[in-house]
């Protein structure tokens, strides 16, 4: 299990011709692009004023994207290449906007709470499943893209900084905690998009579970 490239953005590197919003170079850092060299990954701060974990990589919508608990986001490459298979065009390593992209470790099957140690020093822990938006949508350019990506329930996992470090390509990934809950990244993806029955169970991840997904059960809970 290791990395296989590190991925970083900068507002406004997305241009596609002919997309609306896109044609200038939307805001967004959503273009994610391999770097050489070690990367520096701390805890950036809370959601709404903290970015992303990645020294160099930028968050433009704050209040949807980045801070502690979506510091990282990893996607693993043999989701990549199952999704250039489907869609019959190259996804390069950072084509989803992921900071890691990953080899030998099952991304999607991982538990919440579970922590990675990446390289000598880092370690992070799972947080939550990427949730897909109008912006991945349009950047990809498939017709009907969230539905499909939903109904995959592979969405790649937030990650929030437990020990800082320094990470490059090529790094071994080891797992060095797992939870003995049910909840994995697929599970919770499942939880918060097509299956909210689903919902109660996740508080079994206890203090790993995102705070927003924290509130999204106590909501579904309400309703009922």
């Amino acid at each position: 299990m290791h990395l296989l490239s590190v991925n970083v953005g900068r507002a406004g590197t997305a241009d596609i011709p002919g997309v609306p919003g896109f044609e200038a170079g939307l805001a967004t850092a959503i273009d994610k692009r391999p770097v050489d060299g070690p990367v520096a990954v701390s805890a950036p701060g809370p959601k709404g004023t903290g970015g992303s974990g990645l020294a160099g990589d930028t968050i433009v919508s704050l209040r949807h994207h980045g801070g502690d608990d979506q510091a990282v986001y990893a996607f693993a490459r043999e989701d990549l290449d199952r999704w250039e298979r489907e869609l019959g065009r190259p996804l390069p390593d950072g084509s989803f906007g992921e900071n890691l992209t990953t080899s030998g470790i099952d991304v999607n099957g991982a538990r919440i709470g579970e922590r990675w140690r990446i390289g000598p020093d880092l370690v992070l822990e799972v947080s939550a499943p990427r949730i897909p938006c109008r912006t991945f949508a349009t950047w990809l350019g498939e017709a009907g893209w969230i539905k499909r990506f939903t109904q995959e329930a592979a969405p790649g996992a937030y990650l929030r900084v437990i020990e800082p470090g320094e990470i490059r390509a090529g790094d071994e990934i080891s797992v060095v905690h797992r939870p003995g809950h049910e909840v994995t990244v697929s599970f919770a993806f499942r939880a918060n998009t097509v299956e909210r029955a689903l919902l109660p169970r996740v508080l079994a991840a206890g203090d790993a579970l995102h705070p927003e997904t924290r509130k999204k059960v106590l909501a579904y809970q309400a309703s009922l």
